[in-house]
């Protein structure tokens, strides 16, 4: 998805350049050359070039562009462009006038409509039937209460408790919880990776895990419900955490040994930023399965856990 709307950007951008081009060749003049410099979103060598990026209107390649500034002759361009790959972040992407630059705009709606959309989405179907997921609810009611009512998602419905009742594994060794949380979007790009993953890691190291299930409209804290039925020794909650401009793909993991009503934050260990940008979710479905090892052998999570 983000690949085609990247493509949808640079088309755009491309098709400005392309009108802008034959208005000036029209009705050239000093005024007009003006205009267009300062319209222009990047230099004219691309607009020659993005054409070429569009094979029968498809996306482009999945590899990472190398990220480049538009700030002309920078005083410091090595250190700009150590910036740039430091970074996601939006610096060095100049303006025209006073303002951004037009791809720049599009790229920063683009992002926040992800966002949004991450936010009021909804975990696809077939990813929750493709691992055998059930699902329970919160008490959240509905995505604005969610976000007004934190604490209406740390409670499961009495009929989503009688549910994971029946269908749970009561005091399993290992209990894995999936949840939307902020971002439905980050279940949907990141648990076809993280749960064999972490599946396979609890293999190597002997560990039996109980029945895994979704939570729909779920906190961290949820965690704290779900311990109190099932009593598991660790719990690892896969959520999806809250969008930004960056990526609306970010899930976390949540772990904390015997997870039970009152325990406080410093008692859980976290791998947050899990996309394909940051932690990279093979990976860190692994490492999930290394700390879950490490709680059960020091019967500890959090600031007591040694890592």
């Amino acid at each position: 998805m983000e690949q085609q709307l990247d493509f949808l950007v640079d088309k755009v951008v491309a098709e400005l350049q392309k009108k802008l081009g034959e208005a000036t060749e029209q009705a050239p003049s000093p005024k007009a050359e003006t205009g267009l410099i300062q319209l222009r979103s990047e230099p004219v060598a691309s607009a020659t070039t993005a054409p070429a990026t569009v094979v029968n209107e498809q996306p482009a390649p999945s590899t990472e562009p190398e990220r480049t500034t538009h700030v002309p002759n920078p005083k410091y361009k090595e250190g700009l462009d150590e910036l740039l790959s430091s970074t996601p972040a939006r610096i060095g992407v100049w303006r025209t006038g006073v303002r951004p630059l037009t791809k720049t705009m599009l790229e920063l709606r683009r992002d926040h409509a992800a966002a949004v959309d991450a936010v009021y989405g909804e975990v696809s179907q077939a990813v929750l039937d493709q691992y055998s997921l059930f699902t329970v609810e919160t008490q959240y009611d509905n995505t604005e209460n969610y976000l007004k009512r934190p604490d209406m998602g740390r409670i499961l419905t009495e009929e989503g408790v009688r549910l994971l009742q029946e269908r749970g594994q009561k005091k399993p060794q290992v209990q894995i919880v999936v949840s939307d949380g902020l971002s439905a979007a980050a279940v949907d790009a990141n648990l076809k990776d993280v749960l064999p993953s972490l599946m396979d890691s609890l293999k190597s190291y002997g560990l039996t895990c109980g029945t895994p299930f979704f939570i729909k409209g779920g906190r961290v804290a949820s965690m704290d419900h779900v311990g109190e039925i099932l009593e598991p020794e660790v719990l690892v909650l896969l959520i999806g955490e809250r969008p930004g401009l960056v990526t609306a793909h970010s899930m976390s993991a949540y772990m904390c040994y015997r997870p039970r009503k009152g325990m406080v934050e410093s008692e859980r260990t976290v791998i947050s930023n899990i996309h394909r940008q940051g932690t990279s979710p093979v990976e860190a479905g692994a490492h999930i399965g290394t700390i879950l090892s490490k709680m059960l052998e020091q019967k500890a999570s959090g600031v007591k856990l040694v890592l």
